[in-house]
């Protein structure tokens, strides 16, 4: 899972819904969409197949035609105003791509055909891939966009806010470990937050809870393991602090205790994978008699 490049031409239609799922906190892989979708290699994914696959995870996949650029759009801006990721079929019909943000006159796009999948689109450029050129029944030119909002069925328990800046930060080469692993920090998040909301009182950021008691943790890790690399470490968080803060997710007081075990635990797990560990309170074998 995460957000990383297709590795294949055909498969862009269940990556693009991917995106669109995990845009709305619902973490899926490719392979479960391209297996429920029906997607084949020669074939690709269509719209219908696509629909079938979103219901298959409690979201309606809307289809709208518009003819005319400004009215196509209106229809976008209108959605994603919502905060609902939108599929747009590009280059003559045969690129499936998720939109989820416009920001300053641009448009911000997962593409998982581009190698560093969030990419930063303006109207022009957008237009350009989208429109399809079709022939109407009198044999006359007719443009079409065609758009297909991803619609949940359930109350979000949170929703990923794709900024500008966000998406400039991911695109980074150095931080293209964190983008491939994004589904992992977030499932993790999840276990220990909660989304903020108008009613949220007694909460803090991930960011406050780091200032709080981000030097105990990493010492507490670094003592008891011995060799982790704090530089590393502190990349562990500040990672959990830039998803967290994608997606609004917040840490009660009643959990504070909560998430510094859990989070403590997390690093813990980290450091022994990336390090190694050695047996903690082996039982020795017991010395032979002479």
């Amino acid at each position: 899972m995460g957000i990383y490049p297709q590795p294949n031409l055909w498969q862009c239609g269940p990556f693009a819904l991917k995106h669109a799922l995990v845009v709305l906190g619902v973490l899926q892989d490719e392979r479960s969409i391209t297996r429920i979708a029906g997607s084949h290699w020669w074939y690709g994914t269509d719209e219908l197949q696509l629909g079938r696959a979103a219901r298959r995870y409690d979201c309606d996949l809307l289809m709208i035609r518009r003819q005319d650029e400004a009215n196509a759009r209106r229809e976008l801006m209108k959605f994603l105003k919502r905060g609902l990721p939108v599929l747009l079929c590009v280059d003559d019909w045969s690129h499936w791509l998720t939109a989820v943000k416009f920001e300053q006159g641009k448009f911000i796009l997962l593409d998982s055909r581009n190698p560093k999948v969030l990419t930063i689109a303006s109207w022009p450029q957008l237009r350009r891939l989208w429109v399809y050129h079709d022939e109407d029944h009198d044999g006359s030119e007719v443009t079409l966009y065609d758009l297909h909002p991803v619609v949940p069925r359930f109350r979000r328990r949170t929703q990923a806010q794709f900024s500008l800046a966000r998406a400039q930060f991911l695109r980074r080469e150095s931080n293209r470990r964190l983008a491939e692993l994004w589904d992992e920090y977030l499932g993790d998040l999840l276990v220990l937050t909660r989304t903020r909301t108008p009613l949220s009182e007694r909460v803090f950021s991930l960011g406050e809870f780091f200032r709080r008691h981000a030097g105990m943790i990493l010492e507490q890790v670094d003592f008891w393991h011995g060799t982790t690399d704090r530089r590393l470490a502190r990349q562990i968080l500040d990672h959990l602090h830039f998803v967290a803060d994608t997606y609004g997710l917040v840490i009660h007081e009643e959990q504070e205790k909560r998430a510094i075990s859990g989070i403590t635990a997390i690093l813990t797990l980290w450091a022994a994978g990336e390090f190694g560990v050695s047996s903690v309170y082996a039982r020795r074998s017991p010395r032979s008699r002479t």
